[in-house]
């Protein structure tokens, strides 16, 4: 049987309490904004609004991820001190390192954050991308922390030369591979060259390699960074469970650096910081290798009939790595935005300077169908 937050909630005896209602939350998503004000009384989406417009997992965590949570209730009243070392020992497993090179972070914005605070001043700036995920630059600007900003180039990828060049006397350059919202992949080895012309530049100089769409990937030049971030002090990967595991309302994240830049970020987190049900969920769910292997082919197969979809109606589509596409339809995005909108699919909000693209996420082959004869009608 599938296990959907309805018949979980049943299965328990919950009722309809909304006792699991996804909240809404300022992270990678950010587009509940322009439709909170539709939310029910228990924070759930307005019925039958199909939502392709945050990256999530359509199909939500696994059965194991809901069995470790039902199993959890009853230590809700204990801080989460033994969950989180069984969530650590279960990462180091996982990727075949020490403990000591893992953090925790409620979902991967709060390992972000950390590395904001940690390694940039007003001395030391951030470099950062345009269109890339904002949370970086924005708690920089928040902190009064100069950013350098630099545009994607021609074929949607981020610009490596551009931003080394940016290097000298940053403290961190954010570096999301695949990139959102544009959805390209560098290969390992233009990582490991821009690693090696940024220390060359600026030595103290740290890397923050936000992997949250890792999972996805299918281009075989294609490397994590973790094993750089093993020995490089001045590199850090993070991850998180929003994504191919399905646990973005839930929030926990994590990141894999060296041990001396791994007790550097624990300084800067927020101590129990999450909570004892996200812990067993992703316990569960980070060695869940067949649900995570589904949902690898559940977004291969919706985002090909995406893709072909608009390929065919005369659209260009851009590279896609990750669990939603980037389409240049040629005009302003917002009147179609609003137009899918007032139909009942929410797709991307603006991402300057790309404002004639539109970025949709990839949900069931369903929602796609559907969605697809919606956009007909708003690109005609």
């Amino acid at each position: 049987m599938t296990v959907t937050r309805r018949n979980f909630i049943t299965a328990l005896g919950l009722g309809g309490a909304g006792v699991l209602a996804a909240p809404v939350l300022a992270t990678r998503g950010r587009e509940h904004d322009l439709w909170a004000a539709a939310l029910g009384e228990f924070g759930t989406a307005p019925a039958g609004l199909i939502r392709l417009d945050s990256n999530e997992n359509p199909n939500g965590p696994g059965v194991r991820a809901f069995e470790a949570i039902k199993a959890m209730f009853g230590e809700a009243n204990r801080y989460p001190d033994v969950p989180e070392d069984a969530l650590v020992a279960a990462i180091a497993k996982e990727h075949g390192v020490s403990e000591e090179n893992v953090i925790l972070g409620c979902g991967s914005s709060e390992i972000l954050r950390l590395c904001v605070e940690a390694y940039t001043s007003t001395a030391q700036h951030l470099v950062t991308a345009a269109p890339t995920f904002e949370l970086p630059a924005s708690f920089a600007k928040t902190l009064g922390r100069p950013v350098m900003t630099v545009p994607v180039d021609a074929k949607l990828r981020l610009d490596l030369d551009a931003m080394a060049d940016k290097a000298g006397g940053a403290g961190l350059i954010f570096f999301c591979n695949p990139n959102n919202p544009t959805a390209t992949v560098h290969g390992d080895g233009a990582v490991r060259d821009f690693v090696a012309r940024v220390h060359r530049a600026s030595p103290a100089t740290v890397i923050l390699v936000d992997e949250a769409y890792h999972e996805y990937v299918d281009d075989p030049s294609y490397r994590t960074a973790i094993p750089m971030a093993l020995t490089d002090p001045n590199v850090i990967v993070s991850r998180t469970f929003s994504k191919v595991f399905g646990m973005a309302g839930l929030r926990a994240g994590y990141a894999i650096a060296h041990k001396d830049t791994a007790r550097k970020l624990q300084a800067w987190r927020l101590g129990s910081g999450i909570n004892v049900l996200a812990l067993a969920a992703a316990t569960a769910s980070i060695v869940d290798h067949e649900h995570i292997a589904l949902e690898q082919k559940r977004n291969r197969e919706a985002k090909a009939f995406t893709r072909a979809w608009f390929e065919k109606a005369g659209f260009e589509v851009g590279a896609s790595e990750a669990n939603f596409l980037m389409i240049d339809i040629r005009r302003d995005m917002r009147p179609v935005r609003e137009a899918c909108r007032k139909e009942g699919i929410a797709v991307g909000r603006p991402f300057p300077p790309l404002t004639t693209h539109l970025r949709i996420s990839i949900g069931t082959m369903d929602e796609m169908q559907k969605a697809t004869d919606v956009l007909k009608r708003a690109l005609a």
